[in-house]
């Protein structure tokens, strides 16, 4: 429930971001008029992104057993690296997504509704999509037979939506390089988990050889029906029972991926602020330097 609470927080809190910057930057200038094809643009990715979500769900659910292990483990390999990839992006060109996004949105005030409908549905779109792939891929792992994992989503989005109005507000200030940072690296170390289930699905596919040559086996010691099992699964996707390949893929990507990102090489420095404003003209800003 935690790794998805975070995935949801995580991935929402940007969308969030997104969302302040657009309508606030079209209060400040007087442009109000704007704001219905930019809401309407951010429904419409929403909807999308649920959309998504929901056939990934239901028409893995007619496919064969082979095929859903194939297709699990697909997919999850490709949140994986969208995930990663979000996650250095992030890092690297947080500091100025206000600029960019306002020049987006001055282009798209010119050119008409229709632009300014487009420029929101990909600025959240594009967050939209990625989490819910993300979110398939970390529940379908960390899956108990419980709702738990779609609670822990649901609950981080709606505190990412919380904390969006808040910061609209000028009601919250924080340290937004240092919480991308460190919920980047959770979000790294939970992608690990999930790379390696992906892999332990394509194995049980059958198009990867190596099922039955286990890395280790302590299921005597951690139980996976015991509460503490459990909740390794469900932090880490913890499996007390990993193939060899699964241990290998898991190390490989996790220490070499977390040294690069905590590395100062290849990332921008210098500090910005995000700043919102509401429709009472009061501000509010957080540090957001990328590095």
């Amino acid at each position: 429930m935690f790794s998805n609470y975070l995935i949801g927080l995580r991935e929402g809190l940007e969308a969030s971001l997104v969302v302040c910057i657009l309508i606030a930057y079209l209060v400040r200038t007087g442009r109000r008029d704007a704001l219905k094809p930019i809401w309407t643009g951010i429904a419409i990715a929403v909807a999308i992104a649920l959309g998504f979500g929901c056939a990934l769900e239901f028409g893995s659910q007619e496919l064969t057993f082979q095929a859903q292990e194939a297709l699990g483990g697909s997919l999850s390999i490709l949140a994986v690296g969208l995930v990663t990839w979000m996650v250095f992006w992030m890092r690297r060109t947080a500091r100025n997504l206000k600029s960019e996004l306002h020049g987006k949105l001055d282009t798209a005030l010119r050119t008409g509704t229709i632009a300014l409908v487009l420029t929101a549905f990909l600025a959240v779109g594009r967050e939209g999509l990625e989490t819910a792939l993300f979110v398939w891929a970390s529940v379908h792992a960390a899956s108990d037979g419980t709702p738990r994992p779609l609670i822990g989503v649901a609950l981080g989005l709606a505190t990412a939506v919380l904390l969006g109005w808040l910061f609209y507000r000028g009601a919250l200030k924080i340290n937004l390089a240092k919480f991308f940072t460190w919920t980047g690296a959770m979000l790294v170390v939970v992608a690990a988990g999930v790379l390696a289930y992906g892999v332990h699905d394509l194995q049980e596919a059958d198009l990867i050889p190596g099922l039955t040559t286990l890395a280790f086996d302590i299921s005597d010691t951690i139980p996976p029906d015991s509460w503490y099992g459990t909740l390794l699964k469900g932090v880490f996707n913890f499996q007390p029972d990993p193939t060899v390949l699964q241990v290998t893929v898991w190390a490989l990507y996790l220490v070499p991926t977390l040294a690069v990102f905590f590395s100062p090489v290849g990332f921008a420095s210098g500090k910005g602020k995000v700043k919102v404003t509401d429709e009472q003209g009061s501000r509010g800003s957080q540090p957001s330097n990328a590095s």
